[in-house]
């Protein structure tokens, strides 16, 4: 089965990929079907990943996959949140991931202490049968950890770099591609999205 993924991120494309293949699924990105990126003016990860959802079905034609992911850092009351990807042009800076990581460390520069660094990955996953299907599968997944001061690891991407994992001793840029799609917010999301597509679109 073919679905179109509502997002040109290559590294994003290989996590989701292997994490859908047991079910068979090929996923494609929008972007090789010349479908723009959809507007993503919602406050919060479902409600983004359900338009983007829907965007890429009435476009292509296809079913639809979309994830919206971001960081939430409890001292920042929840930010960068849905504005994860371009958290540095809120303060005037380009977009990009080491100005994203670079803005963040420099808002937490206030919070020295290991415990009110306190963040989570979040990742809402949403399935479309097309644009209209009336029942979304939408699934969730959360990931916590620690903003570390400086970046460690190099694998990854986003704020990887950043985000320590107490139950693992390292940060989430120290990880393998492996050990990544066991653990993350996304492996978690995916593998609640693979159950109900098994049960009520009869995958797999």
């Amino acid at each position: 089965m073919k679905l179109v993924l509502a997002s040109n991120n290559a590294k994003k494309l290989v996590e989701l990929q292997a994490l859908f293949a047991p079910l068979g699924i090929e996923l494609v990105t929008q972007g090789s079907l010349g479908i723009p990126e959809a507007e993503e003016p919602f406050e919060s990860f479902v409600e983004n990943a359900l338009t983007k959802a829907r965007h890429a079905a009435r476009l292509s034609g296809l079913p639809a996959l979309a994830d919206d992911s971001g960081l939430a850092v409890e001292a920042l009351k929840g930010a960068p949140g849905v504005l994860s990807a371009r958290y540095a042009t809120l303060f005037g800076q380009p977009k990009s991931d080491a100005d994203n990581n670079r803005v963040l460390l420099e808002q937490l520069a206030g919070f020295p202490q290991a415990e009110q660094r306190a963040a989570r990955f979040v990742c809402a996953l949403v399935a479309v049968h097309s644009a209209a299907d009336p029942e979304p599968l939408i699934a969730m997944g959360r990931w916590q950890g620690q903003i570390l001061p400086q970046a460690q690891g190099e694998s990854g991407f986003g704020y990887d770099p950043l985000m320590f994992i107490p139950a693992l001793g390292r940060s989430v840029a120290q990880l393998s591609a492996a050990e990544k799609n066991v653990q993350s917010h996304r492996a978690l999301a995916a593998a609640n999205l693979v159950v109900q597509m098994r049960e009520v679109w009869h995958l797999g």
